[in-house]
């Protein structure tokens, strides 16, 4: 895997790749959770409240990522959806819960194992290292200054700036103009089969297939590694 490479910039994904989106999520909704009294008002455990809006949570990604929700909609109807299952129809409360979270979400600091180091082996080495995330703007900058990784990145992509979602091949060409780069010269590296992979795919860049829950991606990557620190072998 030490045989020369041809690329220049490095596009990363945030979300699940490099930002563990699944510990800090649970964490800063449990706070939410108890903070506005949630197991006196849907009479249950905050596990089975987060079970319920983990399902919720995918199933509006997924409709935003197709373009059939803008992102308001998916921030509250998530929240929404989910009280709905608890005999809780009140769009206000909703409204609230996800404000309160999406305030704090960002202020989390969990990376995968080995996030700095490796972003910092690769900058030395001389990539141009850049975020492409389909989360929103004011957010995904906030999660970057808090988990101290910002300084690694000169161009940070988001759907909500680019107008485009992955994995639309608009938001890649996007990317590749923001950051002054070409299409055989970058690589994508992400944890997302579809999002990522495929969508570097249809804008024909090459991809990195971060594989932290060792399933198999069903669209077939340029590489595939297993942790992050394994970057350091392949670039």
């Amino acid at each position: 895997m030490n045989d020369p490479k041809p690329y220049r910039h490095l596009f990363f994904d945030l979300d699940h790749t490099l930002w563990d989106f699944d510990r800090n999520s649970k964490a800063t909704l449990e706070r939410v959770f108890e903070q506005n009294r949630l197991e006196e008002l849907t009479s249950v455990p905050f596990n089975e409240f987060h079970a319920r809006y983990s399902i919720h949570n995918h199933f509006y990604w997924g409709q935003y990522g197709k373009g059939l929700i803008g992102q308001e909609e998916l921030r509250w109807k998530r929240m929404h959806s989910t009280l709905l299952e608890f005999e809780l129809d009140d769009p206000r409360l909703a409204r609230h819960l996800s404000h309160t979270y999406l305030d704090r979400l960002p202020e989390s600091t969990l990376l995968f194992p080995h996030a700095r180091e490796v972003l910092q082996y690769l900058k030395d080495k001389g990539y141009h290292l850049h975020i492409l995330s389909n989360g929103f703007e004011e957010v995904q900058h906030k999660k970057l200054k808090y988990s101290g990784i910002q300084g690694f990145f000169e161009q940070v992509i988001t759907s909500e700036a680019s107008s485009f979602v992955k994995p639309d091949k608009e938001i890649f060409l996007f990317a590749l103009r923001r950051s002054r780069a070409e299409a055989s010269d970058s690589i994508m590296i992400g944890d997302n089969p579809e999002a990522d992979i495929q969508g570097a795919a249809n804008a024909d860049l090459h991809s990195v297939y971060v594989d932290h829950l060792g399933k198999p991606s069903p669209v077939l990557p340029t590489y595939t590694v297993r942790h992050l620190r394994d970057l350091e072998e392949l670039f």
